[in-house]
């Protein structure tokens, strides 16, 4: 089979990575194509993985430049697939269904937001898809009845024990003593399309956590925006592709991106995450995650005492990784290997559609050892 791949995000890189592997490893070909976003082309190049870049200067500031860049990357995917005689496409875009729609392709969408937190999304893709995956815990709204809903998180295709190793050695490169405390903070830019309006950790906040975890271990930050000069001393330079083996050893994480706080909660690191989505929108994937298995805490922006009130709350307790670990077992034996699943639903799609089963036994054949 010949499939593209888009990939719009970093997160979508460490989702689709080891999927793309496997894929070929089974004798399909694979095109990733991407557009620029962040340390997106940085991590394709370090993980040795080939690309194409439809859309390098984008448009954004203006809902026409925006629309412009989608018409654009949606242009070039079409020559592509026709070049390429591609089979399937899948990603997470609109692009992936208008394209796949055009030409009349198999396409597959993948996504952990609900459908309320993407309007954008729902307005201008929805009529179009033809099939998507999400964690069961997702509400897809007008299009659950296009909807695969599988047992597990979109991170876990890339932090599941058979997908990642943590290894200390890396820490090492850093100067990083994985016997000691250490707290990973992240300061998110907040600006996607959904992120309007949303606040998170102010410079204030940022200066009292500091306050309240220097005295215990270190301190590392890292930061989609520019850090103040108080921060700079804490400002964590690493190769992208080892961040998940610094969060794996780390005591507590805290920020104001809920990404990375379902990142720690898939290994087992107490994530405490502070920003305007708390108590406004709930989110299928965090609520989860909170109040079933109870890895992560969610803390309104407006309520920074909560916040300081939490992180005193969990340094205090005695074990701490040992009884986070233990709530990540649990998650781990009821979720599948979301690599494994992916895998097999693309290599055998439209089938696959038709073929999976809402009961356990067809879940342990991904790696899901209890009910589901």
């Amino acid at each position: 089979m010949n499939i593209l791949v888009q990939l719009s995000h970093p997160a979508h890189f460490h989702l689709y990575k080891n999927v793309v592997k496997d894929l070929i490893a089974n004798g399909n070909k694979v095109l990733i194509v991407i557009k620029s976003k962040d340390i997106l082309e940085d991590l394709l190049q370090n993980a040795n993985l080939l690309y194409v870049n439809i859309n390098q200067h984008t448009h954004r500031g203006s809902k026409i430049g925006i629309l412009w860049d989608m018409l654009v990357r949606e242009w070039r995917i079409m020559r592509i697939c026709r070049m390429h005689k591609i089979d399937l496409l899948t990603g997470s875009t609109p692009d992936i269904a208008h394209v796949g729609w055009f030409l009349h392709k198999w396409r597959v969408n993948v996504g952990e937001d609900d459908l309320h937190i993407i309007p954008a999304f729902d307005k201008i893709a929805s009529p179009f898809v033809q099939c998507v995956l999400a964690p069961k815990t997702c509400n897809l709204g007008r299009i659950e009845y296009k909807t695969v809903h599988y047992p597990g998180f979109q991170k876990l295709a890339y932090l599941h024990p058979k997908q990642f190793t943590p290894n200390r050695g890396i820490l090492a490169t850093y100067n990083i003593d994985v016997n000691s405390p250490y707290f990973l903070i992240r300061f998110a830019k907040l600006n996607a399309h959904h992120d309007v309006g949303v606040n998170g950790i102010s410079r204030e906040i940022a200066n009292k956590i500091v306050e309240i975890l220097a005295p215990i271990g270190r301190i590392y930050i890292t930061s989609e925006r520019p850090l103040e000069p108080e921060f700079e001393q804490y400002r964590l330079n690493i190769n992208p592709l080892d961040i998940h083996h610094v969060m794996a050893f780390s005591t507590l994480y805290i920020g104001d991106s809920q990404s990375m706080a379902v990142e720690a909660s898939m290994l087992g690191v107490p994530a405490l995450r502070f920003n305007d989505f708390v108590g406004k929108k709930k989110i299928g994937v965090m609520e989860e995650l909170e109040h079933v298995y109870g890895l992560t805490y969610g803390i309104s922006s407006h309520e920074p005492q909560k916040l300081y009130d939490k992180i005193q709350e969990l340094i205090a307790i005695p074990n701490l990784r040992e009884e986070f670990q233990a709530r990540r077992q649990r998650m781990l034996d009821e979720k599948i290997d979301v690599t494994a699943f992916l895998t097999w639903f693309l290599e055998n799609y439209p089938a696959s559609a038709v073929q999976h089963a809402e009961n356990d036994e067809f879940w342990k054949q991904f790696g899901a050892k209890g009910a589901v």
